[in-house]
């Protein structure tokens, strides 16, 4: 059973491995090996793979094959959702928000969690119960960086990973502040890319995430 402390510590040393953590909504599972090889190789060792599709089972056990890749799930919402991510290889999972009941299964599971908080209220909850390392979500629409860095003041005991409408436009103002170790973003992989298979193409936007 992983503690709240040690999963934090976990979520921690992922978010230090690059500054961006691709959000990746995946419908075919065709394209996830070299999918996940291009974000890999272009420098994005950490993968979220969001549980919003059918085939996103199948996506992160192709992905967890590549060298070098660490995936894991996004929009973990149930115990049934986190005991499904983890049997696919999921080495760590993502929530929107979080409840005890999420928590408790992800301690129980030894899956270590990265929990969403959008208010000071929420991000003091987790806190109490010792998740250090939080996901700051909807971002943009709860205030963006100047709202995660006013929440930032009060509780110095909490880093996040912020993510949704985060962007090349306005990356760096989250990367700036000193609650942020990374952030979370699908620009690293448009579906149009994705779809037309262009490795090359989503490798160097990769590779310009990860020298942020």
């Amino acid at each position: 059973m992983i503690t709240p402390e040690k999963a934090s510590g976990i979520s921690l040393s992922l978010c230090e491995k690059a500054p961006v953590i691709p959000v990746l909504v995946v419908k075919d599972a065709s394209t996830a090996f070299p999918l996940a090889q291009a974000l890999v190789s272009g420098g994005l060792p950490v993968l979220e793979v969001t549980l919003r599709t059918e085939s996103a089972l199948e996506v992160i056990r192709e992905m967890a094959k590549v060298e070098g890749g660490i995936v894991g799930a996004g929009t973990v919402l149930t115990r049934a959702d986190a005991e499904a991510a983890k049997e696919a290889g999921a080495k760590f999972a993502v929530s929107p928000g979080a409840t005890d009941a999420l928590l408790t299964a992800c301690e129980e599971l030894d899956l270590p969690i990265l929990p969403g908080a959008a208010t000071a209220s929420e991000a003091m909850a987790l806190l109490e119960r010792g998740y250090t390392v939080q996901k700051f979500f909807p971002a943009e629409a709860s205030g963006g960086a100047a709202a995660l860095k006013a929440i930032g003041a009060p509780l110095p005991q909490i880093v996040f990973c912020p993510t949704g409408g985060i962007g090349p436009h306005n990356v760096q103002e989250y990367l700036s502040l000193s609650n942020t170790r990374c952030v979370g973003g699908s620009w690293v992989a448009p579906a149009d890319l994705v779809a037309q298979r262009d490795w090359t193409a989503i490798q160097d936007l990769a590779r310009t995430a990860a020298a942020l």
